[in-house]
């Protein structure tokens, strides 16, 4: 472990989200206290009080319009996260705040049964894990997502799940049940095969491995599964992208995307200091093609560009991925969500979970 690594935490540093007055600097007061090694910062976990549960977006690249995420923050501490500056808003940072200060909906179904029983409510895509991983280590106590998926099934309603943990295996019972009437699809998010490589980058997420398994698993069940190669960061793992599809295809998936390296806001401090930190060798290089395919920024919001980037370097990684995606046989049909199913919840009664 390096130095200045923190034990099961991505983030290096703590700084102040980017609306804040004033910022927190470490400073030597002379007690040599730097060359102690840094705790493990514990997790926090706190009621979020939001009176509405449901998110809509009219981004263009966003396969979806609405989305529910029953967590804010993420203790998988993935470092790439574009999600980390939400953290922001909170009054809080998107370095180690993000990983150890948590916030959950404790009524988010009872709410969600509300906004889908409203009069004027139109059945759409629903997407879980758009911001942060649903099936993150607390769901094991809180189990929000299980009352989530249990009325998307009374509902009928469809339903996407992206996720990079095991846990969601769990709920396979009623994820069984929305791909009989074709209302479900879950991603698994795979970045690298390295085992190690991972650890550093996505500290307490699934093992590599352990998610292609899961996807199996998902597939022999009968549930329509998805693998997402993301995000693909230059020169550290875009060599495995035809491997990661391959072996999710193997696993049986049928759908498959890719998003290159997003480093908004705060996430491109906590990256580079994280390859500095890790890689200090090849950090030059990495941010160099990540410029070259920003139009020589580091982040570009653009709509039409910013989930795939331009330049020689994106065009190349956009041709690979595709003619792997032909030779795997993935994405060959439309993915099999209906949303004429559709019940609305109001006046029923809850299922039991």
């Amino acid at each position: 472990m390096a130095v200045n690594s923190i034990k099961g935490r991505g983030a290096l540093s703590n700084s102040a989200g980017r609306f804040e007055s004033v910022d927190r600097v470490a400073m030597d007061d002379g007690w040599d206290l730097e060359d102690l090694p840094p705790a493990s910062p514990n997790t926090t976990v706190t009621e979020d009080k939001s009176k509405t549960v449901i998110s809509t977006n009219t981004s263009p690249d966003v396969p979806f319009d609405q989305s529910v995420n029953p967590y804010r923050g993420c203790e998988h501490g993935c470092i790439y996260c574009f999600a980390r500056p939400s953290h922001g808003y909170l009054g809080l940072s998107a370095g180690l705040d993000f990983e150890q200060k948590l916030f959950y909906k404790p009524k988010v179904a009872a709410q969600l049964r509300e906004e889908l029983s409203a009069p004027g409510y139109r059945c759409r895509v629903l997407a879980l894990g758009t911001n942060t991983d649903p099936y993150q280590p607390i769901e094991k106590q809180h189990k929000l997502m299980r009352g989530i998926i249990s009325l998307m099934l009374e509902a009928r309603h469809p339903v996407t799940i992206t996720t990079k943990s095991a846990l969601v295996e769990r709920d396979i019972d009623l994820l069984q049940k929305l791909a009989a009437d074709s209302l479900v699809m879950v991603s698994l998010s795979v970045t690298s095969l390295d085992h190690d490589f991972a650890r550093k980058l996505e500290p307490r997420a699934a093992a590599p491995r352990r998610r292609l398994l899961t996807l199996s698993r998902l597939a022999q069940a009968g549930i329509p599964v998805h693998i997402s190669v993301a995000p693909v960061i230059p020169a550290m793992t875009d060599h495995e992208m035809e491997k990661i599809l391959e072996l999710g295809a193997s696993a049986g998936a049928e759908f498959a995307t890719y998003t290159l390296l997003r480093l908004p806001w705060e996430v491109k401090d906590l990256f580079k200091e994280w390859l500095v930190e890790h890689y200090p060798t090849r950090a030059d290089h990495v941010m160099s093609l990540v410029r070259q395919s920003r139009g020589g920024k580091e982040y570009d919001s653009d709509f039409a560009t910013r989930r795939r980037g331009t330049g020689p370097f994106a065009d190349l990684i956009a041709n690979r991925f595709k003619i792997s995606c032909d030779r795997l046989g993935l994405n060959k049909r439309p993915v099999p969500l209906q949303t004429n199913r559709f019940l609305s919840p109001r006046g029923q009664k809850s299922f039991a979970f």
